[in-house]
């Protein structure tokens, strides 16, 4: 998934530190990739970690020496290592974190120049555990973890499930470096508001719909859009960044199943399984963003078990289809209080046409915000890595929305509900 305005990380200093797990032979990656984006790289690795890694490789990759224990105390740098280090990172990332350097660094035992560093640094943290299952679920580790969650300035990411190096499938897991880095780019956007690490929605509940839905024919038909699912997958991941609790309801996607590591998903296929996931969930939402792409139109009563011959095709179809009742409109209905609610809608024509157009539609359906976004504009809307528009809202007030990577649209996005948010609904706890 693709985020670029040029890069949200291009000249950004970022400090790579790789501890003692297999998932360190990632750690290349994450270094090749930051190095692509413009980025300024250092790279730390502990003792277990150079067991795995070649520290010359990283630094190939990095373009800069990578440092190790036998370098925290050479009398020829003016700082003690760990301290300098820790000044000139604007965002620190240990991926993988070990159970070792995780216990180390809650309890603040400065053994070595990763857990020096990670005790002396005021900036950005992100966090990435990886490990073996049984010891993911040890007491002692889960009891760290949740401590490490309550650091002000740590984003923490847990391990997803797969197969581990000792064979064994189950949580432990690493992320993928694409989500790594999608962290980061996301706390280098959050860091232009506010320096340190934004966990500004932790304690709501929010519910993303994303991607397409998709009405059938026969059995071998549908109607469906372009939807790629791109932006409603990046409002999730983002809020989930921004400490919320997330639920995503998602039609077919066309993105990396690595983007959806961390959230809990619902895959649903047509307009009427997205209603009924929608009707389980929204009582328990501080906010719903409505993002998907539902079907405009279905089949009245088509058959799934045969296939309609081409020659019968349009007598076939003809009058057999209606309209998709309006989910967005059945959610206000039945909102509970001061449950806030974003729209969407895609237009086109001329940038007044759009913005006129998502004023009769946010009218008409009574949500609390609306993003209308042009889709006939070059590098915008469907198949791009960008977007814009107009956001409406409270009191007739529209927001033009300059084009822009669809993760930074994203955080946009979530301010704005944010600031509903905070007036009229409590937290949930």
């Amino acid at each position: 998934m693709k985020t670029k305005e040029s890069s949200h990380l291009k000249g950004r200093k970022i400090l790579v530190i790789s501890t003692g797990s297999i998932a360190a032979v990632k750690t290349p990656l994450l270094v090749s990739s930051l190095i692509k984006e413009g980025a300024e790289v250092r790279c730390v690795v502990s003792p277990s970690a150079s067991q795995l890694i070649s520290p010359l490789s990283l630094a190939t990759l990095s373009r800069s020496r990578c440092y190790q224990d036998k370098d925290q105390w050479d009398p020829s740098e003016p700082k003690p290592l760990h301290i300098a280090l820790a000044e000139w990172a604007e965002v620190v990332v240990i991926a993988p974190l070990s159970a070792s350097s995780l216990a180390r660094w809650v309890n603040g035992l400065a053994e070595g120049l990763a857990a020096s560093i990670l005790l002396a640094c005021e900036k950005p943290i992100i966090a990435a555990a990886a490990m073996n299952t049984g010891m993911w679920h040890n007491e002692g580790v889960q009891r760290n973890w949740i401590a490490l969650q309550k650091y002000s300035n740590v984003l923490t990411l847990s391990p997803s499930e797969g197969l581990l190096a000792c064979d064994r499938i189950g949580d432990g897991r690493m992320i993928n470096p694409e989500m790594i880095q999608l962290a980061l780019e996301s706390t280098v956007i959050q860091m232009k508001k506010d320096p340190s690490l934004s966990k500004d929605w932790e304690g709501y509940k929010l519910l993303v719909t994303a991607g397409p839905t998709i009405e059938d024919i026969d059995a071998a038909r549908y109607l469906t859009n372009r939807s790629s699912g791109n932006m409603g997958v990046l409002i999730a991941q983002a809020a989930k960044f921004r400490g919320a609790n997330v639920d995503l309801i998602h039609g077919p996607l066309q993105i990396s199943d690595s983007f959806l590591e961390g959230l809990e998903t619902y895959q649903i296929r047509s307009a009427v399984d997205m209603q009924k996931m929608l009707n389980e969930l929204q009582s328990d939402s501080n906010a719903i963003a409505m993002t998907a792409a539902i079907s405009d139109i279905r089949s009245k009563g088509g058959s799934l078990e045969t296939k309609v011959n081409k020659e019968s095709l349009i007598d076939s179809i003809k009058d057999s289809f209606e309209l998709v009742p309006d989910l967005i409109s059945d959610l206000i209905k039945k909102r509970p209080k001061n449950q806030v609610i974003l729209g969407f809608t895609a237009l086109t024509g001329s940038d007044q046409k759009v913005k006129k157009g998502g004023e009769l539609k946010k009218s008409k359906k009574g949500c609390d915000l609306l993003f209308a976004n042009p889709i006939d504009k070059p590098n915008q809307g469907f198949d791009s890595e960008f977007n814009g528009g107009w956001l409406l809202g409270p009191n007739d007030r529209a927001l033009s929305i300059p084009v822009a990577s669809k993760l930074s649209i994203a955080h946009l996005l979530l301010d704005e509900l944010l600031k509903i948010l905070k007036k009229t609904s409590k937290k949930n706890n």
